[in-house]
């Protein structure tokens, strides 16, 4: 692997202060949507939808709903990453139709397992395909952290927010859609004195086993 890659990956933290001055390109921002679009998901399914709040009245209106975390409000960008209200038939059957406009795909070669994958959800509870969905959002937090990082851009992962009072403000009970991590996006400030502490991890002779 790229040493360049893991001095990358060393330089990335939670950032805890943002430079409120400072803003990404939209070309940053665009390296980051299409991040998010090209995510590994199950079954390739992408239940997810993702919100770039870049309204700094906005981003004020959601530090309460945050724990008051300055972060959603200093940072340049806030990136909401959502799952559909409920995955249904229609939901996976739209899917394969795509596949097989996509890809010229022939449809005896896809309906079996799409027939596998609407009886398999079927059988499953709302809770459990809720869960599955909301494991696919932690998939594509992980995929733009590690571009974050790439792209010399700070990020801040957060999971202390109210995810009701964040679909209420942000109407996304009317979209179908559910909060499940937020993410701002940024530059660090020169104040944060979490950027130059030594990141503490056990140590890969200690978390790596190999056979």
């Amino acid at each position: 692997m790229s040493t360049g890659v893991i001095e990358k990956l060393k330089w990335r933290y939670a950032t805890k202060k943002f430079d409120a001055t400072r803003k990404l390109s939209e070309a940053q921002i665009g390296i980051l949507t299409e991040a998010f679009n090209l995510t590994a998901t199950s079954y390739g399914l992408q239940p997810l939808r993702m919100l770039v709040i870049s309204n700094n009245n906005l981003q004020e209106k959601l530090l309460p709903l945050s724990m008051h975390q300055k972060q959603v409000q200093e940072a340049s960008h806030v990136l909401v990453i959502c799952i559909e209200d409920a995955l249904d038939s229609a939901f996976i059957k739209n899917y394969f139709s795509k596949v097989e406009k996509d890809r010229g795909t022939p449809r005896h070669i896809l309906t079996p397992f799409e027939e596998f994958l609407v009886n398999d959800f079927k059988k499953k509870s709302a809770e459990d395909i809720e869960q599955w969905m909301a494991k696919q959002a932690y998939l594509a937090l992980g995929n733009l952290l590690t571009v974050c990082a790439l792209e010399g851009i700070d990020a801040c992962p957060m999971e202390g927010f109210d995810p009701e009072g964040y679909d209420e403000l942000l109407g996304l009970k009317e979209k179908n859609l559910k909060s499940v991590l937020v993410l701002p996006v940024g530059y660090r400030s020169e104040e944060d004195p979490f950027a130059e502490m030594k990141k503490v991890r056990r140590g890969v002779e200690e978390v790596i086993i190999t056979y």
